[in-house]
């Protein structure tokens, strides 16, 4: 797999007026490629991480690979730094907090987020940013191929299946892989992305953001394979899939509230007559109402359910007014600066 970004011409302009690592001049002129970020968030990974590091260095030779150690005790910060790549640390635990720490520390023209297990493909990153450039997308997923249980295993892949989907139902039929952990983002996906998320669960909160915001998003296959032998896993199967579950929860109801309070509204009301028919039933064939407690709980059950479709309609409102602010910050952030010409080699767009 070839990588055609080297020498894309930057556009003529002031610098910005944020720092920047050093860029090599493409071709001797005065124009350089776009900067690309390699980040890899690591905790206890001193066996894979010097793999990934020398991997990504040698798949996509100009860019800066960041590694970003997250408490790790078994050394990964020194094999990172002697691997080569830019070390830094964030204090916060949780995978949530490292990638909200690089999203606002490190500026770059392209974003290339890994994990440091070294379960994920290299070479497809070179494709993954090519398609980002060409076909001027916010973010591409790295969708897991593989044949090896260990790796992928069966209960893994069934609760992504299910997750993506309920994802996919709710906010877009977009994607096919929500939980995978390598992806390329332009540098308007990351300097507007919230980050409002702890641990593992940011990658469902970066599927959403996506599709809420209706951007431009693609996909490419990528082989996935098993850990390195010394390598384990941070993955709670249980734990985190109940925290993703309960993400999901949270932004549907953010998101989508006139969804999530009517379908509540919805069970209210129906829940509300279901227990009144019978009292109405007597009341129809005696005059008397008996059950008055129960004709009382299912008017409480019918008010409530009023209430919560008010709650939903309210709440809609603020959250098109969300909306709007966040497209408003997505757009105030330039666009990618590089276009393909009719040759197949870059130009300033």
């Amino acid at each position: 797999m070839s990588y055609t970004l080297q020498d894309a011409p930057r556009p003529a302009g002031p610098a910005a007026p944020v720092p920047t690592p050093p860029r090599e001049p493409a071709g001797g002129g005065a124009s350089a490629p776009p900067r690309i970020a390699v980040l890899v968030p690591c905790y206890n990974e001193a066996v894979a991480v010097p793999r990934v590091v020398a991997a990504f260095r040698a798949a996509l030779p100009r860019a800066t690979v960041y590694v970003y150690d997250n408490n790790s005790r078994d050394g990964t910060r020194e094999a990172a730094l002697a691997a080569g790549a830019v070390v830094r640390t964030e204090p916060l635990q949780g995978k949530g907090h490292v990638v909200r720490r690089m999203f606002a520390d490190i500026e770059a023209d392209a974003y290339l987020l890994v994990d440091g297990d070294d379960t994920y493909d290299a070479s497809a990153a070179p494709e993954m940013v090519r398609l980002l450039f060409e076909e001027r997308l916010d973010m591409v997923t790295g969708v897991r191929v593989t044949e090896a249980t260990e790796a992928y295993r069966p209960g893994h892949r069934f609760g992504n299946a299910v997750l993506t989907g309920m994802v996919r139902w709710v906010f877009g039929d977009r994607i096919t892989d929500m939980l995978s952990g390598y992806r390329a983002f332009s540098r308007r996906f990351v300097k507007s992305f919230p980050a409002l998320a702890e641990g593992f669960e940011t990658e469902t909160e970066f599927t959403v953001h996506a599709l809420e915001l209706m951007l431009p998003v693609g996909e490419v296959e990528t082989a996935y394979k098993e850990r390195p032998a010394g390598s384990t896993s941070k993955l709670r199967t249980y734990s985190d899939g109940f925290r993703i579950l309960k993400t999901i929860a949270l932004l549907v109801q953010r998101e989508r509230p006139l969804t999530f309070f009517g379908i509540a509204g919805l069970v209210l009301l129906l829940l509300g007559i279901g227990i009144f028919l019978p009292v109405l039933a007597e009341f129809l064939r005696t005059g008397l109402v008996r059950r008055l407690p129960t004709a009382v709980l299912s008017t409480g059950l019918v008010l409530l359910s009023f209430l919560s479709f008010v709650c939903g309609l309210v709440l809609d409102t603020v959250t098109r007014g969300r909306k709007e602010a966040k497209r408003i910050a997505y757009l105030s952030v330039p666009g990618p600066a590089f276009s393909p010409d009719e040759s197949g080699h870059r130009r300033p767009a």
